[in-house]
């Protein structure tokens, strides 16, 4: 059965949460230096300039990377718990802190693997960028370039980013999604076993593509205006409402393809409300003006009040059993990767996925050269030859 699924990413984000690391140096096994760090310049010195924490085949997780990683989970600890105590704060980056470098080393296997499948996602990259740009209202690509780096970010970093996600959400639905069967029996079982749940107010879900006016004179707006009914038409003759709210959309909902989710009666302004409520599934308001810009509104569903009939919620049943099942079995098939990988991880950080072939990073003390060594060589000849 082919799965109503609108982005991979939900399903990632579903099953687990992959850091997205910087750009790692390409370090042969064979070649590292098996010592408690490493120095990156290569003057042989033994100075400490980055620490390896792991090593994934022909790449190495550092000590910064995972510093890191460390500091993106605290923000996004923040974000996911607004207002808790900080006390509550500290113990969920706790738990989440015990997977850190499991989720990296998880990562850079499936970036791996994406190259050994040769895949390539530059066009999507570029696709991403540019919704990225347009979001954010900057008039060129070169424009949202001087803002990333305006905060300190590496361009190249910042598309690697974007990059290594697009390639990751790309192997996990060649060689992930294909394992996951849902049949219309496994819905119908579920329905019956969760229809409380799907005892619903009169609902619709709705999707938007938004135009801002702020600080526009009249003939801005008037263009504006124009090209919100363009895009209207363009809808009409049937082009894609979610790839063109990413494309043009202003809203903060844009990267999502425009959508705003679902609304009960008494929770949109009235004038909204007498709109969408008066529309079936897959019906388009027209150009809607507002007090900050223009939008259009499309009804993705239209729920009547009641128990839902299962062919309604069917679609939102297979994505539930989809993250369900999916989590086992991406934790399974990252357990075959890491049997055919070389994952080797310094004492004191910890792999909460590692299996039994793979170790830890042994610690060795440098042994520089002693500096009569080639004396010594010397002296040793001329007594031979006497």
């Amino acid at each position: 059965m082919r799965l109503n699924r609108t982005a991979i990413m939900v399903l990632t984000a579903a099953s687990m949460a992959f850091a997205a690391p910087g750009v790692r140096a390409q370090v042969k096994p064979t070649e590292a230096k098996d010592a408690k760090d490493i120095d990156m310049k290569g003057s042989g010195n033994g100075k400490v300039v980055e620490e390896i924490v792991a090593r994934v085949n022909n790449e190495i997780i550092t000590f910064s990377e995972y510093q890191k990683s460390e500091s993106e989970l605290h923000e996004e600890v923040r974000q996911d718990c607004q207002g808790c105590a900080q006390d509550r704060l500290n113990q969920l980056f706790e738990d989440r802190q015990k997977n850190l470098l499991r989720d990296q080393i998880d990562q850079s296997l499936l970036e791996q693997r994406a190259k050994d499948l040769g895949i390539s996602v530059e066009n999507d990259v570029i696709k991403r960028l540019d919704q990225v740009r347009q979001q954010n209202n900057f008039p060129s690509m070169e424009a949202l370039q001087a803002a990333v780096e305006g905060q300190g970010m590496s361009w190249e970093d910042y598309k690697g980013n974007f990059r290594n996600q697009l390639l990751t959400q790309e192997v996990i639905r060649r060689e992930v999604g294909s394992r996951v069967d849902i049949g219309h029996d496994d819905v119908k079982k579920y329905y019956d076993e969760h229809k409380q749940e799907f005892v619903r107010p009169e609902q619709v879900v709705l999707a938007d593509i938004f135009l801002s006016t702020e600080g526009k004179t009249p003939d801005q707006v008037a263009v504006i205006q124009k090209k919100a009914n363009d895009l209207l038409a363009r809808l009409k003759k049937g082009d894609d409402f979610s790839e063109l709210a990413k494309r043009n959309s202003e809203g903060p909902t844009a990267k999502d393809g425009g959508e705003l989710g679902a609304f009960e009666r008494g929770q949109l302004s009235k004038q909204l409300e007498d709109t969408v409520f008066a529309l079936n599934k897959n019906q388009l308001t027209d150009v809607i003006q507002t007090k900050t810009g223009f939008e259009v509104l499309k009804v993705l569903e239209h729920f009547e009040a009641g128990l839902q009939p299962v062919e309604k919620v069917e679609p939102e049943i297979e994505n539930r059993i989809y993250a369900e099942r999916m989590a086992p079995i991406l934790r399974n098939y990252l357990g075959e990767l890491r049997e055919e990988s070389y994952v080797v991880v310094k004492p004191g950080y910890v792999d909460t996925a590692a299996v039994a072939t793979n170790v830890g990073i042994k610690e060795v003390v440098p042994t520089p050269d002693a500096p009569d060594k080639k004396l010594s060589r010397k002296a040793k000849k001329a007594t031979t030859s006497q």
